[in-house]
């Protein structure tokens, strides 16, 4: 009896200690990942880590389920009964197992979206627009965002589009007046694109928001 309780711990605490990297691995990722633009599945106020929350506190895994893919749930089903097993042995121990299961939950999720991960972010870290999204959905109504998207939308485009319109009135002017024309050419036409891809529902999950400024070689 005594021998099988010494493997037992023996098991947990091979556990915490490979559980102890992968937490070293996300507070370095906290450290050393790009601030801005956080996805708002990979936060830990996220609805992701939200589910995973609930169903360590009633030990039912069904919640976060739907967060992953067929394929992954055995994985996530093993590192929940491993998470409920070791958090049990102490505060500490519950912390660094939680975090352990997080952190795979949102992993394998974005993996089976084709996003990148680069570790939890703090909670908080959501942008603006996702936490408006958010609170649409709780409201039952779109109106509030619909009306604030609508407004960034009009805006963007107007700004873009009077740049269009005064430099191409200097356009012949010089080369570098043409080359003026040019860039702010570019930057609404691919605004309007991105807007219309969008729109059509192209965009994938969990991609970069932040696109580099585009070049005169993307014009068509």
């Amino acid at each position: 009896m005594n021998e099988r309780k010494g493997r037992e711990m023996k098991k947990k605490a091979t556990f915490i200690r490979f559980a102890g990297i992968g937490l070293l691995g996300i507070l370095f990722a906290w450290a050393v990942a790009p601030q801005p633009g956080h996805a708002h599945c990979d936060t830990l106020d996220g609805p992701v880590v939200m589910a995973a929350r609930a169903a360590l506190d009633s030990g039912n895994i069904t919640p976060v389920l739907k967060w992953v893919h067929k394929p992954d749930e055995g994985a996530i089903k093993e590192a929940f009964e491993k998470t409920l097993s070791v958090r049990k042995l102490s505060p500490a121990a519950k912390q660094l197992a939680d975090m352990y299961f997080f952190e795979t939950l949102v992993r394998l999720h974005r993996a089976a979206e084709g996003a990148p991960f680069t570790g939890l972010k703090p909670a908080g870290a959501v942008e603006p627009v996702v936490a408006a999204a958010d609170k649409a959905i709780e409201s039952g109504s779109l109106d509030d965002l619909a009306k604030e998207i609508s407004t960034l939308v009009r805006n963007g485009m107007h700004q873009r589009f009077e740049r269009v319109v005064k430099t191409r009135k200097e356009m012949n002017r010089s080369v570098e007046a043409g080359r003026e024309y040019v860039e702010a050419y570019v930057e609404f036409v691919h605004y309007v694109e991105r807007l219309h891809n969008d729109a059509l529902g192209t965009a994938a999950h969990g991609a970069d928001s932040a696109e580099k400024s585009p070049s005169v070689e993307h014009v068509h």
